[in-house]
């Protein structure tokens, strides 16, 4: 059976890192199917004794760094997906644990079956619940199309989420790891198409399921990280969509960022001369054909 390497990038959540640990500890065959767990401090001012007290103690592999800086979301993955070495890299948010005991056996199972095969799945998304409520995360999961697809066992889509995936090793080495310069936000986007392009599939299955302790109220709107979301979205509809669909991206996310700031016009203006920079500093890699045909036989979303 293929081994596994867990990621988990954690910032200011010792406690809920710690649990996490303890829950892939409890997972079947975790002796067998682990090849490593990295675990990276975000450079993190908290207090992690507690973890890594828990990790000297513990027979699994797993492996702490603290990092000196905060390298945000794309660029801390890309630090501990650069260390993973087993053919399957599951990402796990750190205030996250799996549902299920069977997780790490059926994820294993998932990529050595034949509809992984025949559909050369190189993503798999998990399910997303709330640890609240125990519903269906909806802004986790992987198709616009919510009402239509959430009570599919699998299918194939065009997108995957962060909070809790396993994509193959072999996938980061043909692809090329996270855009470096978007510290948060739709970083999942930019390597998704190009893994699409690559040749490779994007699945969701159900039977592999994550909890996730974020509120069903969702996150406060930060003005900083809804800047970051509009920008990085448009830049990557500019870098392989068709031209239209960066237009149709810029201008439908910019009526979102006024509505999530409660207008915020200083910000704006200031993002939208960011944006129209973009040609200027951005190269194009327009998806091929088979890839955008692919992506409407799924049903995924390209206008914004």
């Amino acid at each position: 059976m293929k081994k596994i390497a867990i990621v988990i990038i954690s910032y200011r959540r010792p406690k809920d890192t710690l649990l996490l640990l303890q829950n892939i500890a409890q997972q079947k065959a975790a002796q067998d199917l682990l090849e490593q767990v990295i675990i990276i401090d975000n450079h993190s001012e908290q207090d992690y004794s507690e973890v890594t007290q828990y990790i000297e103690t513990s027979s699994l592999p797993f492996y702490y760094h603290y990092s000196d800086e905060n390298l945000g979301v794309a660029r801390g993955r890309n630090l501990a997906i650069s260390m993973a070495q087993a053919p399957i890299v599951v990402t796990i948010d750190d205030d996250a644990y799996f549902k299920h005991n069977n997780a790490l056996i059926e994820i294993v199972h998932f990529f050595e079956s034949e509809y992984a095969l025949q559909h050369k799945v190189g993503v798999l998304c998990f399910q997303v619940f709330y640890g609240a409520n125990g519903q269906i995360q909806q802004n986790a999961f992987p198709h616009k199309k919510f009402d239509r697809y959430k009570d599919k066992n699998q299918f194939l889509s065009a997108y995957f989420i962060g909070c809790g995936h396993a994509i193959l090793k072999e996938v980061y080495q043909k692809t090329g790891p996270y855009p470096s310069d978007f510290f948060y936000g739709m970083e999942e986007y930019d390597l998704g198409y190009r893994i699409l392009d690559n040749g490779y599939s994007i699945a969701y299955d159900n039977r592999i399921a994550i909890i996730h302790n974020e509120s069903p109220l969702g996150r406060t709107p930060n003005v900083d990280k809804m800047q970051m979301l509009w920008l990085n979205k448009t830049k990557v509809a500019y870098r392989y969509l068709p031209y239209r669909y960066f237009i149709s991206t810029a201008l439908m996310w910019s009526l979102q960022f006024l509505l999530k700031t409660k207008f915020n016009w200083t910000c704006f203006f200031n993002t939208w001369k960011k944006i129209v920079q973009i040609p200027k500093h951005e190269k194009r890699q327009v998806l091929r054909k088979e890839t955008l045909q692919y992506i409407q036989r799924v049903e995924g979303r390209l206008w914004y």
